[in-house]
């Protein structure tokens, strides 16, 4: 652990929600090389994406995948009646959440007012392992835990 822990592991101690904490080399910014490096299946292992509108309009939105799958932003648009989704960059989704990409986590907005959606996959999973809000530490937590904490709206048919 860090000389301070991480945010996220903060709020779930505090809420006393199960979770398990994973460290790992915080240059490590790829899902699927977190999956290998904790020794985790790459099917629980969840990236947080931001997107936004295009033309950008309002606040993006955090959406959860798992670490081998490529959003289609075509069909989330449609789930979402959007015209057309694009999705941030780094920069941009660094601006908009305060946050280092590899360590974007939608545990560590909550309250600020950031749409969530999660894969529909995720729902068949008992625990996922997601950012701690910070380069090189995940949380493995339930999932019903993760979706009542974040208020994450399942959505099927987003990936490719």
């Amino acid at each position: 652990m860090p000389p301070h822990k991480p945010l996220v592991v903060r709020m779930l101690e505090q809420r006393k929600v199960a979770h398990e904490v994973f460290a790992f080399d915080a240059t490590i910014r790829d899902a699927t090389k977190v999956a290998e490096e904790t020794g985790t299946s790459p099917e629980t292992v969840y990236k947080t994406l931001v997107v936004e509108h295009d033309p950008p309009k309002g606040k993006p939105m955090l959406v959860m995948m798992p670490s081998g799958a490529e959003l289609d932003l075509k069909a989330l648009a449609a789930a979402l009646g959007a015209k057309k989704l694009r999705m941030a960059s780094h920069a941009d989704a660094e601006r908009h959440t305060g946050l280092q990409v590899g360590g974007i986590s939608a545990l560590a907005l909550l309250g600020k007012a950031f749409a969530v959606y999660i894969d529909g996959r995720a729902e068949a999973l008992d625990q996922i392992l997601v950012s701690a809000g910070q380069r090189g530490y995940d949380v493995r937590l339930a999932v019903r835990d993760l979706l009542a904490l974040t208020g994450a709206r399942p959505l099927a048919g987003i990936a490719v």
